[in-house]
């Protein structure tokens, strides 16, 4: 795996859209102070991830867009895209070469690309992952950092080590797996204090079931009562009424009789006040 070339636009002091192609083996750029090289580098650094504008030799990350000269406006967008001959399969992607490339404008909006598709910044820093071509890889070396390297400190080296080594992937992906372990940890324990919580009502909610359905058992009876009562106090007005309009057909038909003797008696008195 090798660069094989380098596209830069708007990129600090690149203006102009530029285009450096290399070769496999040994490239070296040279040239008068303050024509760019350092910038080249900082390109490269910038597209494989780097978020630090400190690490870019600026103060925020608006800097490294092109801000203009007396006779040029500045740019928009800074843009640089990189060009990986992969023929050896040594990042993990089916293609013999890779394209990888990031923009970002003056309102601070940023993209990400790789062979042309959209992507995330991570799956950048995971495709470089462990091959040394990482922001963080021993590949890029700035000025005087072989001495910051040496006289830092022993975890520093260490990762440095670790990168060549080819072993950060698994480091990070066992640090992913703590964190997502100690998350389940805290949610364990959330439920446990949760369930604790339910345990402690569920003997008062019993009593209280209890006592609601006891409240209901006792109500029911009472309606049942009632209803018998209802019941029995209506068959006995009924009984009532049965004989007492039996009382009442014996006193009509009585008084019908009596009606009847009353009308034949008042005829024969007639009859005799007549004769």
């Amino acid at each position: 795996m090798y660069l094989k070339s380098i596209e830069i636009h708007g990129f600090k002091s690149f203006a102009n859209k530029i285009f450096l192609e290399f070769h496999n083996g040994i490239t070296g750029i040279v040239g008068p102070n303050g024509s760019g090289k350092s910038n080249i580098a900082d390109a490269v650094r910038w597209v494989l991830g780097e978020q630090s504008a400190k690490q870019l030799r600026g103060s925020r990350m608006e800097d490294i867009i092109f801000s203009g000269t007396q006779t040029r406006k500045p740019q928009g967008y800074a843009y640089v895209a990189i060009t990986l001959d992969n023929s050896d399969h040594k990042l993990p992607i089916a293609f013999d070469e890779v394209v990888v490339a990031r923009r970002v404008y003056r309102s601070g909006e940023s993209e990400y690309i790789i062979n042309g598709s959209p992507c995330r910044l991570r799956d950048v820093q995971e495709l470089f992952m462990d091959t040394g071509i990482g922001k963080e890889g021993y590949s890029l070396i700035g000025q005087g950092q072989i001495d910051k390297i040496l006289s830092g400190k022993p975890e520093d080296r260490r990762e440095l080590f670790d990168e060549a080594a080819g072993i950060v992937k698994f480091k990070k992906r066992k640090q992913e797996a703590e964190k997502n372990l100690e998350e389940e940890k805290q949610n364990l324990y959330r439920i446990t204090d949760i369930i604790s919580e339910i345990e402690k009502q569920i003997e008062p909610l019993e009593k209280q079931s209890a006592t609601a359905k006891i409240y209901l058992n006792l109500k029911e009876e009472l309606k049942n009562l009632e209803i018998n009562q209802f019941s029995k106090e209506y068959d006995r007005l009924h009984n009532s009424k049965e004989q007492i309009t039996e009382k009442l057909e014996i006193v009509a038909s009585d008084f019908s009789i009596s009606k009847k003797a009353l009308e034949s008696t008042k005829e024969e008195y007639h009859k005799l006040e007549t004769q």
